[in-house]
């Protein structure tokens, strides 16, 4: 233990020492703006350069170092350039990963909002509302890890005579039908997979929805119930129409944060059985088998699917306030 306090006295004392000069920063700052008259504009560049200063040592110089390196060789030195690239379009493995990738990227933002909706319009004029989205809502306070090691075990696989410990496969077993290994079966694999990661997403459409049909206004929906409108047109003509820019705000958030699924995957099949992700199969390259080059460029091509996303979303949610 003494060793490892030792040898860790060095990184220690940088962190303190940059701790400590951007505290020094900050309050130089502070001083400057309180001693004398600066222009609102420079206020507000001064205020923001700690922060500006962060990103760039933080994000911007890492994304600049991952594109320079997605043109080198597995040991980031010699140059390759496009090698990788190709190695991402034509490898098998790889290919598997984007085909996944897509799937996920459709299914998941499709399956997460609809369910939220269903539920959202289920519950938002019902007493016991809080309630049912809070149960709802619940496995969004569980982490992805944790959500994984829950549903490995619902899966659980043991040979026929053996006593099932997974819930899906003692069910099989109790309605006279053959346990069955859920993980390793491809494509379903996959679907088993997609299905926790919209178990943990719902809550968070049905959340954002259920506001949002809360806002629609009663005239519409009293208008067109005196008119003699069924529930299922007010519905599908009233309240979808009116609710678009949340639906949109949804799918899109879901579109973000699917392409970085990585917990999930990692947790329930390791990648293995066909199962895998670009952002698993970028740390799989990268960390696993040390080919540095092709995890930067996996790396480059989620940042450039993921960016448009992340800007549609903002739009989005802009033209929803």
């Amino acid at each position: 233990m003494s060793f490892d306090l030792v040898a860790q006295q060095p990184k220690l004392l940088y962190l303190l020492q940059g701790v400590t000069a951007f505290a020094a920063v900050v309050s130089l700052i502070v001083l400057a703006l309180h001693r004398g008259p600066v222009r609102r504009k420079a206020a507000a560049l001064l205020l923001l350069a700690p922060a500006l200063l962060l990103l760039t040592v933080g994000l911007l110089l890492p994304a600049l170092r991952t594109v320079v390196l997605s043109f080198t060789d597995s040991g980031g030195q010699a140059w390759a350039g496009l090698d990788n690239y190709v190695w991402m379009c034509t490898d098998p493995r790889a290919l598997v990963a984007l085909r996944n990738t897509l799937a996920w990227v459709v299914l998941v933002p499709l399956l997460a909002t609809a369910v939220g909706l269903v539920h959202a319009a289920a519950v938002v004029r019902s007493r016991c509302r809080a309630f049912a989205l809070a149960l709802v809502l619940l496995p969004m306070a569980m982490s992805f890890v944790g959500a994984g090691v829950v549903w490995k075990f619902v899966f659980a696989y043991r040979p026929a005579q053996a006593a099932q410990i997974g819930l899906l496969n003692r069910l099989v077993v109790a309605f006279g039908g053959e346990p069955r290994q859920w993980l390793v079966d491809s494509p379903w694999n996959v679907l088993f997979l997609v299905m926790v990661m919209v178990w943990t997403q719902a809550g968070f459409a049905a959340v954002l929805l259920t506001g949002a049909i809360r806002a629609v206004p009663r005239e519409l929906t009293e208008a067109a119930r005196l008119d003699g409108a069924s529930p299922r047109q007010i519905f599908r003509r009233i309240t979808i129409p009116s609710i678009r820019p949340t639906l949109l705000v949804v799918v899109l958030a879901q579109v973000a944060g699917t392409f970085k699924a990585f917990d999930i995957v990692k947790t329930m099949t390791g990648g293995q059985f066909d199962t895998g992700v670009l952002a698993h199969e970028m740390y799989d390259q990268a960390f696993r088998y040390g080919e540095t080059g092709r995890g930067a460029a996996l790396a480059v091509l989620l940042f450039v699917l993921v960016t448009p996303c992340v800007a549609l979303q903002g739009r989005a949610r802009r033209r929803a306030a």
